[in-house]
């Protein structure tokens, strides 16, 4: 069984189902309500476990209730939490979001911002059985660390750049690199994506992709790049799936899997949980993206 140690956001998600997104400062009704965890890392996490992978999570929470309840429930999908920094007297991350009738979502977060780097809870080699890492950019200085880690392990790093990072370091310290669409384009100024990612992949000596949500992935293969498309679904809910995609993707590369292998993989992954209201509630089980995957064979 491949494992990976997810390194990043862990938060607690109140899920607002409506049937646009609000416009106008008013009062607006809610026909949906999910209380779920969240946070890149925390999603990534149990993406991993459901899919059958040992996983592990290091993030930074209060410590309060909110912080005590997204332990709870992750560790309830079977991750060890072990890594988690507790910050005396803090707030644990909270997020507010709206899902409107189309799937996509409006989210509103917090951090509390005299949390600490606190690196010390991620390891210096990777813990027995783990082979990969998946950081997101939140906590840039622990996803320095892990990768820092992989690599002194042989082990493989992913960096979910959700968003464009403070350091270009932290991009070259990856293994492998799957951008989302906004955070590829204010990283290059580029609107073209496939143009983006040749221009960031010149010269790097790591694998570099970039999600585009319904539109696919492109990602660079020998230099070129490759379009792998979207599987077609009816959305419900997009909340979550990118880490669920790059869970799923970290994993997948940490059973062996070759890149484009990977990436169907994740993307179908990703794609049932799109499917499902309740962000990671809806992340999908190894036989239900097996199942999926025969499908569309």
């Amino acid at each position: 069984m491949a494992g990976v140690l997810c390194v990043g956001f862990a938060a607690q998600d109140y899920v607002f189902a409506v049937d646009r997104i609000p416009t106008s400062p008013e009062k607006h009704r809610a026909h949906g309500l999910a209380v779920v965890g969240g946070g890149i890392a925390a999603n990534a996490s149990v993406a991993v476990a459901r899919l059958g992978g040992t996983a592990m999570l290091a993030a930074r929470l209060g410590d309060d209730a909110v912080g005590d309840e997204i332990i709870r429930t992750v560790e309830r999908e079977g991750v060890d939490c072990s890594a988690v920094f507790r910050g005396a007297g803090m707030r644990s991350p909270l997020s507010s979001v709206i899902v409107d009738a189309a799937g996509e979502r409006l989210v509103l977060s917090y951090e509390d911002p005299r949390m600490p780097e606190a690196t010390g809870v991620i390891p210096d080699q990777l813990p027995a059985g783990i082979s990969a890492v998946m950081c997101d950019t939140r906590w840039e200085a622990g996803s320095a660390k892990a990768f820092a880690a992989a690599r002194a392990s042989g082990g493989v790093g992913v960096l979910d750049g959700d968003r464009a990072p403070r350091s270009r370091g932290l991009v070259e310290s990856a293994t492998h690199v799957a951008f989302a669409a906004q955070a590829l384009r204010e990283l290059t100024g580029c609107e073209d994506l496939a143009v983006g990612l040749v221009q960031v992949g010149a010269g790097a000596a790591n694998w570099l992709a970039v999600t585009d949500g319904p539109r696919g992935v492109l990602f660079l293969e020998a230099g070129e790049v490759r379009h792998a498309p979207a599987f077609p679904i009816q959305a419900a809910d997009t909340l979550g799936a990118g880490d669920v995609f790059h869970g799923a993707l970290a994993l997948a590369l940490a059973e062996g899997r070759p890149e484009a292998d990977a990436v169907r993989f994740a993307s179908a992954a990703a794609a049932i949980k799109c499917t499902r209201f309740g962000g990671r509630d809806g992340a999908p089980s190894r036989a239900e993206v097996d199942a999926f995957l025969r499908k569309t064979e």
